[in-house]
């Protein structure tokens, strides 16, 4: 009989308690124990496992949960004496970042000491215990969500103390989403603020700390050392391009699959694979995210589930506000193709604006990418930074993106679902009104950096074209045909619809006198260069190919079309 696929809890101990379906990741325990790494920072995914892994680890080293050897038996980590020994025997520090989620620096502060606060709450046993000074206890009792940047940064680490003199032993820490306030304050323009903050933290806590046994940090990107660990050296770091517990987060393909006919859905597995494979950790390759597979085994039904419900607020930032090189790329990722580029696996956000090996490497780390190859020989070679071939996960990813780039354009739907029928109907009058509309209240929404960058608009403008009219067209962009590179084309599916080339202008005073000139120099450029001839050598005749200028001043947008 199948177990119940219960949907959103990360607690090991209710799991295990309800017959839950579970799949055994016990001999993650066993490998990172036998490590014997200080302090370990895993970066997955979300809803990859994480915090389930991490409540397994409190389960199993706390003694809180001592004799509680009915959690373990039966899973491949109680087939070994040694560690049975050890389950329950540890004091453990468990603590989450996951609710970190604010516009403003002062709140976001204030939750992390609240969380401190609480952690002080919890053991305030030792304050009734002969182990504290009259000066630790006054200290103790001083820790509140309003508490001053010094005494916030020692909490953890005085904590520690107090709690390895009272049970005579080193302390466990786990650390559960570490990189959710970083994320968060890079997107609401706190950034400085919270790595100052969560530096001092770190550091006191995790670099040499004579109270600390092993820790464990667990995130979705490697924030750079130089960001918040530049004075942590006791670090091991692990990402997804690393073989440490390549398969102790997400399912592997026979995990799936067993998991499938558990359920009387055998059947489904070839278009379970099209859907939630894809992601590789490592040298392994067919992992598939946890949570969209609980979903289908709950439901039977496919969907986009892990997209879904990702936080895609700073992945959506960095694209839509990227320069126009890297919305081209994302455009060539959206239609199946694959990118070559250098990665760096330490995140450092203040390069997310301007640096494009930052952004795929914060895709690849999201888990919205993954790596088909890399040229290790040509690292070994020439010293340069080693290129790696990249593409999105999977279908379902896929989806995600198509649905973020619709959801660019919501606010300003109407406007822009009629512009794009204007263009359909040859309506040149109506597309001026609409695109008008569409970028007086868009432009900022794209280029929030101040620069006034044209280019970030309508080419984020393109990717929204590629989206609503994939059905329909076929688009590229900044390719070759005749003797230069157009700015888009639109290649119909049905040979019976027009084919339409678009030429985009920035209005330069030196060069042109008005907007109509700026027009007129790009519909000339569209016959100069023999834009057409691709399209002309695919035999679409002259009369079928719809060629249109746009001309950009600011917000202000004027377009023409070619004659005839």
């Amino acid at each position: 009989m199948a177990r119940t696929v219960a949907i959103g809890i990360q607690n090991f101990d209710v799991i295990i308690e309800n017959d839950y379906f579970y799949v055994d990741k016990t001999e993650f325990i066993k490998e990172w124990w036998e490590s014997g790494d200080s302090v370990t920072l895993i970066t997955r995914p979300r809803r990859f496992g994480k915090t389930l892994n991490m409540s397994m680890l409190e389960n199993f080293f706390s003694n809180k949960y001592e004799g509680r050897a009915e959690l373990f038996e039966g899973l491949s980590i109680w087939e070994d004496e040694k560690y049975r020994k050890i389950q329950g025997t540890y004091p453990v520090i468990f603590l989450s970042f996951a609710s970190v989620k604010t516009v403003e620096y002062s709140v976001a502060r204030k939750q992390i000491c609240s969380m401190l606060t609480s952690l002080y709450e919890r053991n305030r046993f030792l304050l009734e215990k002969d182990i504290l000074s009259e000066n630790e206890k006054a200290e103790y009792l001083a820790i509140s969500s309003c508490m001053d940047d010094a005494m916030a940064a020692q909490a953890l680490h005085k904590l520690m103390e107090y709690l390895s003199r009272y049970y005579r032993k080193k302390i466990i820490m786990l650390l559960d989403e570490y990189d959710t306030p970083l994320q968060e304050a890079y997107v609401n323009g706190y950034w400085k603020e919270m790595v100052a903050f969560t530096r001092s933290l770190f550091n006191a806590t995790f670099k040499t700390n004579p109270y600390l046994e092993r820790a464990i940090m667990i995130g979705i990107t490697r924030v750079s050392k130089e960001s918040i660990f530049s004075d942590l050296n006791n670090l091991k770091v692990v990402t997804s391009t690393s073989n440490e517990y390549a398969t102790s987060f997400g399912f592997t393909e026979q995990e799936v699959f067993a998991a499938l006919e558990e359920c009387g859905l055998e059947k489904e597995k070839e278009q379970v694979k099209r859907w939630y494979d894809g992601f590789i950790f490592g040298d392994v390759q067919d992992i598939y995210n946890p949570w969209s597979i609980l979903n289908f085994l709950d439901t039977g039904k496919y969907g986009a589930y892990w997209a879904n419900t990702s936080a895609n607020s700073l992945v959506g930032k960095v694209i839509r506000e990227g320069s126009r090189r890297i919305k081209l790329s994302f455009e060539k990722l959206l239609k199946g193709e694959h990118l070559r580029c250098p990665i760096d696996e330490q995140i450092v956000f203040s390069q997310l604006d301007n640096n494009e090996t930052a952004v795929w490497s914060l895709l690849l780390a999201s888990g919205y990418l993954k790596v088909l190859d890399m040229e290790r020989e040509e690292l070994m070679e020439t010293c340069n930074d080693p290129m790696y071939e990249l593409t999105l996960v999977n279908y379902e990813t896929r989806r995600m993106f198509y649905s973020m780039v619709r959801g660019w354009f919501a606010r300003e739907e109407s406007n822009y679902n009629d512009f794009i029928q204007a263009l359909l109907q040859e309506d040149v009058d109506a597309m001026n009104v609409y695109m008008n509309r569409v970028a007086m209240k868009m432009f900022s929404y794209f280029d929030t950096g101040g620069g006034a960058e044209p280019e970030r608009f309508y080419h984020g403008f393109v990717l929204g074209l590629m989206v609503e009219l994939a059905d329909r067209y076929t688009l590229t962009s900044n390719r070759e045909s005749g003797f230069g590179r157009y700015d888009v084309m639109l290649e119909p599916r049905n040979q019976e619809d027009d084919a339409i080339i678009l030429e985009f202008k920035v209005y330069n005073p030196r060069k042109e006198k008005d907007l109509e000139e700026a027009v007129a120099a790009a519909l000339q450029q569209i016959e100069d260069k023999r834009y057409a001839a691709t399209l002309e050598e695919k035999g679409f005749a002259a009369d079928k190919i719809k060629k249109y200028g746009f001309a950009f001043e600011g917000k202000q947008v004027l377009i023409g079309a070619a004659e005839g």
